[in-house]
Formats: C-alpha cells, sequence, structure tokens
C-alpha cells in the first residue's frame, strides 16, 4: 500500500507540474494577427505607438504587418482570407457591402478622423490659394480611393469644378506618385507624411495645403475585417481594438517630440527631426481619433463625398458597415 502512495503522490505532482507549465506555457503565448495597412505612413502614428510600446503584447496579440499600397489591394487580401485585417478607408467596407457579399467587411476601429495628405508644388507658394489649380494637372492618387474623392471635395468647397477646372491624372500608382512629380510629371501632386515632407527637405517639392484640414473631420482610416471572422475571434477583436484605444490615448497626451521617439523604430530611415516636423503637423490638423469610435455622422460626410465624387450610386446603412461593439466596450471599460 506504501509503494502505491508513493506512485499516486508522484503522479499527482506530474500532472500539477504539466498543469503549472501549460498555464505558463498558454500565458505567454500570444495570437498572431496579420494585419495589412494601406500604406507606412506616419500619419497612423497612434498604431506604431501601440505596437512600440507594447499595447498589442499586453492584449497577448504579436502583429505581422505588411503594406498593401492601395485600398483595392488591402480589401482583397482580407477577401482572400491572406490576411485577419485590412487597415485602409472605410469607402472600400461600402463597395464590398454594396456589391451583395453576405460575408462583407465590417469597420470595428477608426484611427484617423482627416485626410492625412498633403497639396505638393514645384514651388513654395506660403499665399496659395485653391484657384491656383485652374488648368492646372494635379496627380491625385487612385479614382474611387478618398484621397482622390476628399481632394476633389476640396476643390469643389473652393468654387471649381475639378472635372472642368482642373486635370486630375490618375494614371500614377499610388507608390510612384512622388517619383513621377520629382520626374516632371504635374504641376501638383498630393502625398501622405513622411515622402511630402522629405520632398520638401530635398528641394524637389513644396507643401502649400493640408486637405484634411479643409476638407474637415472624416473617417479616413480604419479596421475592419470580415463578419465571419469578427463573430468568429470577438475576444481577439476586442483585445486588438483595445491596443489601438491605448495608443490613440497615449498620442493623444504626449507631445510629438515624445511621439517621434517612440514611432522611429518603424521609421528607420527617417530623420529624427523630421519625424518631429510631420508628427506637430498632424496634430494641428487633429488628424487622429481620440477613440475607435466611427459615429453616423462622420460617415454620412464620407458617403457625401463619395456620392458627389460619382462613385456612390447607393448609400449603405452605418449598422451594417460598422460595428462600433468593441470600441464602446473598450472605452467603457478603461473609465
Amino acid at each position: 500500500m506504501r509503494k502505491w502512495s508513493k506512485i499516486i503522490s508522484a503522479a499527482m505532482c506530474l500532472v500539477l507540474l504539466l498543469t503549472l507549465f501549460a498555464g505558463c506555457a498558454k500565458k505567454g503565448t500570444k495570437d498572431k494577427v496579420t494585419v495589412c495597412e494601406v500604406t507606412h505612413s506616419i500619419f497612423y502614428a497612434p498604431q506604431y505607438a501601440a505596437i512600440n510600446l507594447g499595447f498589442f503584447a499586453e492584449e497577448g496579440i504579436e502583429i505581422e504587418l505588411s503594406n498593401g499600397q492601395g485600398a483595392d489591394k488591402v480589401m482583397s487580401a482580407v477577401l482572400s482570407n491572406n490576411i485577419d485585417i485590412g487597415f485602409a478607408g472605410p469607402e472600400a467596407s461600402i463597395y464590398v457591402y454594396n456589391e451583395g457579399k453576405e460575408d462583407h467587411t465590417q469597420v470595428f476601429a477608426q484611427l484617423t478622423q482627416r485626410d492625412g495628405s498633403f497639396l505638393v508644388a514645384r514651388e513654395p507658394d506660403p499665399n496659395f490659394t485653391w484657384d491656383k489649380l485652374r488648368e492646372k494637372v494635379v496627380l491625385p492618387g487612385r479614382k474611387g480611393g478618398v484621397p482622390y474623392m476628399a481632394l476633389e471635395y476640396v476643390i469643389r468647397k473652393n468654387g471649381l469644378d475639378p472635372q472642368k477646372d482642373t486635370t486630375l491624372d490618375n494614371s500614377i500608382q499610388f507608390a510612384l506618385m512622388a517619383g513621377a512629380f520629382t520626374s516632371g510629371t504635374g504641376d501638383y501632386v498630393t502625398l501622405f507624411e513622411p515622402t511630402a515632407s522629405m520632398l520638401e527637405a530635398e528641394g524637389k517639392g513644396y507643401i502649400v495645403a493640408s486637405i484634411g484640414k479643409e476638407c474637415g473631420e472624416l473617417p479616413y482610416t480604419a479596421y475592419f475585417a470580415k463578419k465571419s471572422y469578427i463573430e468568429k475571434n470577438a475576444g481577439l477583436i476586442e483585445r486588438f481594438t483595445r491596443a489601438i484605444y491605448k495608443g490613440q490615448q497615449w498620442v493623444e497626451q504626449h507631445s510629438a517630440k515624445e511621439i517621434a521617439k517612440v514611432v522611429a523604430p518603424s521609421f528607420p530611415d527617417t530623420d529624427a527631426a523630421l519625424l518631429e516636423t510631420v508628427i506637430q503637423r498632424y496634430k494641428d490638423i487633429n488628424a487622429w481619433n481620440s477613440t475607435p469610435v466611427l459615429t453616423p455622422e462622420s460617415f454620412d460626410l464620407l458617403q457625401k463625398v463619395m456620392t458627389e465624387a460619382g462613385e456612390l450610386t447607393q448609400t449603405a446603412p452605418h449598422d451594417k458597415i460598422v460595428n462600433n461593439t468593441f470600441a464602446e466596450k473598450v472605452i467603457s471599460s478603461t473609465k
């Protein structure tokens, strides 16, 4: 009996140890999430802050980030199940919903609330006015994308017809616009940061206007996933959203210099002083959401911009495209 008692005791200890080791292993592992961003830009500083400050790691998430170079490409990657989460303009989700796809994408967290691009000219122009685009050629990006439509909206807002009074040359791929401009194509180009400021530093272009400042608040860039993925991974989506919210709050509460230091590892080839300049530019136009919520009002403005651009003939319901459940939950749980 004593022999069996020792064996049973040893077995119980072994089971206890295995349970403890299993618990430690589970606690130490992270869920890998693939995220495809529309472009790599300091415009998304809250995201890089969340990554570099360990907010995703705190939520048990490991981010595998890739660059889609366009909202259409990001959406294709999500719909084909090559990517878990897309990060691009909400317009992509509207287009997919209107196509009648049952397992369409839903936006669950908004990051930016203004257009992040700047209008770049060939010469300095401190007295720039939008009527100077009359009879000029502008490189605006891909037709149907929010950068293109926001530019059209601003041009109309300033009394010009973008189709008649200026030429919007959308033949250049998004990633190649800066190179095309410096090679002599177009009179103006719209560029995101840090590309716009880098051109300015090199004397090859000069920022004359912020499209985001002119356009006003717009749900510009957000995270989305297929409905089926969100339903199967509700806990993960909530943790992901919480990490983003932490990044948004941190960026809102810190200076451009502090933010530049934190996001620098995500932009190893960008000068520290340039990073700070760019971040301050975005702070000045209030580019970033302070929460991940995408409101019905801003969603309506987006669809108005799309409709005026001739890219939307049928509006989509806010509650079909946007799922604020996770954003609202993480906000309420951190109060």
